[in-house]
């Protein structure tokens, strides 16, 4: 049996899937772990049409490939990966990721100082080596009126969005937290075995959230491990698609309040979300007439946010 499995689900990123299991296979070697004795690499593709998979075929031989025929979401590849894998450790890896020298030693070393670590994550360093936010509480249904909404841009200061992302404690020491990021997440497979994989109703966003969420109900701690860096090129894939993401991201938001804090809380949020996708369309018809030398700027935003604001009136 594997010591480590690196499971990484990939959408048409090709390069950066590239740096990313160069950086894997460099730290494997690091950390003594040969491939496939110790570790095992399995990438999920999600349909790419981007030559990822020709490329995975002919440069990197001793990756385990699944090609899905259509895209699944995050969730349910990263638990097709699971299901194929079997190692004690499971290291879930974003594609548009590239781990710093050590980061894989000093993750696992970690987790095998600490037993009820269920899941451990590193420092998360934006391209330019500036410090990505990674560490969060759970947030509150207050949260979520303003975090990642259009309040954000006049109530970014507010104490409950400083406690979401822990804004207040250092980010020198590994600490517990309620979730982390999940760009790279190191998981111990006895957890996983007790509360279950990925949410596949997560398509995309907040299924990390939401598995944090069930490995602290079920007794095992959430660590951030700071020695342990990975770059992370956030959204690569996501940005292909803003109208998309945008849905996934505020659905997922929605299916996780309303699996852990019921119904009325879920609706509620979801209908404010949708006045302020009304109210960013109005602003930027309005800059439309304003301002005629970003014209074309914000006719793309305002198909955007009809767009959106059609899912929402045809979904509800």
């Amino acid at each position: 049996m594997p010591q480590l499995s690196v499971i990484v689900v990939n959408w048409n990123v090709r390069e950066l899937l590239r740096a990313c299991l160069t950086s894997v296979r460099r730290e494997l070697e690091v950390a003594g772990l040969g491939v496939p004795a110790n570790a095992e690499v399995i990438v999920v593709d999600n349909a790419s049409t981007d030559g990822s998979v020709e490329m995975l075929r002919t440069d990197f031989p001793w990756v385990r490939l699944l090609a899905n025929a259509s895209n699944t979401g995050f969730g349910a590849a990263s638990n097709q990966g699971l299901d194929l894998s079997g190692g004690r450790l499971a290291m879930f890896l974003n594609p548009d990721t590239e781990l710093r020298p050590g980061a894989i030693a000093r993750l696992l070393a970690f987790m095998d100082q600490r037993e009820q670590a269920g899941c451990v994550g590193p420092l998360l360093l934006n391209p330019d080596g500036s410090v990505q936010p990674s560490r969060r509480s759970f947030p509150r249904v207050s949260t979520a009126f303003v975090e990642s909404t259009v309040l954000q841009r006049y109530l970014g200061g507010l104490p409950l969005l400083r406690s979401f992302y822990r804004a207040d404690t250092s980010e020198d020491q590994p600490q517990q937290v309620d979730w982390i990021v999940g760009a790279c997440m190191l998981v111990r497979r006895s957890a996983l075995d007790q509360v279950g994989g990925f949410d596949e109703r997560f398509f995309m966003y907040s299924e990390e959230m939401d598995l944090c969420y069930r490995l602290r109900q079920a007794g095992f701690e959430v660590w951030f491990v700071p020695d342990a860096a990975v770059v992370h090129h956030e959204g690569a894939s996501s940005a292909q698609d803003l109208f998309r993401r945008n849905i996934n991201f505020h659905e997922s938001r929605y299916r996780f309040f309303r699996k852990h804090h019921g119904a009325p809380a879920a609706i509620a949020l979801r209908w404010f979300v949708f006045a302020t996708f009304l109210f960013q369309l109005a602003e930027e018809a309005a800059k439309f007439v304003l301002q005629p030398s970003k014209r074309q700027m914000r006719r793309e935003r305002v198909s955007l946010y009809r767009r959106i604001l059609g899912w929402y009136l045809s979904a509800s």
